[in-house]
């Protein structure tokens, strides 16, 4: 799935996709010096940090909580803090705790496009479970940002609009598809907005209007929102469509037969090139790399776009695979492919950051 989710701290809120370069050699000396992760990791955190914390009726668990299991990768160990929220209150709440104790944090969905390292996330994961779904008038909708998109996509269509129709297999929510514009087939998610909610760092919630947004192809102006602490809920205009039903139906038939829909996957891995006729996936299908495995992360022999996890994939084989194909491509045909997926460095912090 290729949505991107918010990454959120209580000073700034980049967008932390991975570092471009073509190979991992150099890639391990950018801003994130990645860490090499091995085949059985020790946690990162320490057992006498292993209890659960209460705090305005939210329960913080500490050092448990394995990211693999929040990940559609299946990759990822412990993070030092873990919490779920039901309600923007609650939503609200983990953001002040995490600002009030200098906690970076990141708010994620159905993690599908999320790689976290092995050695786990120094911070605090805020799991959205904010699912709610209003039908404000006919053909118009507004879903809580943790509401699967798909969902809203089929039902949307049943009941006879048009708009969403490309949701159709995708594992995503609400929030995720809207920070990251998800489309697909001649659709995408901004086509349909008409209005965001968010929660800001300072704790503040805001509707923003789709003439105050800017969205472009795997992007939007959230990702360059510095005060975002995450989004909220999202209300979708639709039109009336007799067409709708059976052409979701049709797109969900086609990913199914051309995608590794039963594979850990991320879904595409990397933006198609802009303005060059041809897709990320052909390029590296044509660089002879379907089948290519590095240790258990391989990419699919269905659709080159995505990489999989075989079952013993670690972050650090899922980098080099990514570093790797980045390098062939390059090579073959001169064309620097840039991932939609977002890494998460286990110690991530403030001074290695670069935008």
């Amino acid at each position: 799935m290729e949505i991107n989710f918010p990454f959120s701290t209580s000073r700034q809120n980049p967008s932390l996709m991975l570092p471009t370069p073509p190979t991992f050699t150099k890639m391990a000396s950018m801003a994130f010096h990645v860490v090499q992760s091995p085949r059985n990791p020790t946690s990162i955190f320490s057992s006498n940090k292993e209890q659960t914390q209460n705090w305005n009726a939210l329960k913080f668990v500490r050092g448990k909580k394995l990211l693999k299991d929040l990940s559609t990768w299946g990759i990822g160990g412990p993070c030092n803090y873990f919490v779920q929220v039901f309600h923007q209150t609650h939503l609200l709440s983990a953001v002040r705790y995490c600002r009030e104790f200098s906690i970076p944090y990141v708010v994620i969905g159905k993690g599908s496009n999320c790689l976290f390292d092995d050695l786990g996330f120094d911070g605090c994961v805020i799991l959205n479970q904010i699912d709610f779904l209003e039908r404000m008038e006919p053909g118009v909708y507004r879903a809580g940002s943790g509401f699967r998109f798909n969902h809203l996509g089929s039902l949307s269509c049943n009941e006879g609009f048009t708009g969403l129709e490309f949701t159709a297999g995708i594992p995503g929510t609400v929030g995720g598809a809207t920070y990251m514009n998800a489309g697909a087939n001649g659709q995408e998610t901004a086509n349909v907005i008409e209005s965001v909610d968010i929660v800001t760092t300072e704790g503040n919630f805001r509707t923003l209007n789709r003439i105050d947004l800017t969205f472009g192809y795997r992007s939007s102006s959230f990702r360059d929102m510095d005060n975002l602490a995450a989004i909220v809920a999202a209300t979708f205009r639709l039109e009336r469509s007799g067409s709708a039903k059976k052409r979701q139906q049709e797109l969900l038939k086609r990913r199914r037969a051309t995608q590794p829909v039963n594979e850990r996957s991320a879904g595409s891995v990397f933006r198609n090139p802009v303005n060059l006729g041809v897709s990320a996936a052909e390029l590296i299908d044509k660089a002879g790399l379907k089948g290519c495995s590095i240790g258990g992360a391989m990419v699919s022999n269905i659709h080159a776009n995505f990489l999989v996890n075989n079952g013993a994939s670690t972050s650090q084989d899922m980098l080099n695979l990514i570093a790797l194909v980045k390098d062939k491509v390059d090579s073959k045909f001169g064309v620097e492919l840039e991932e939609e997926v977002l890494y998460f460095h286990p110690y991530w912090n403030y001074a290695n950051w670069e935008r």
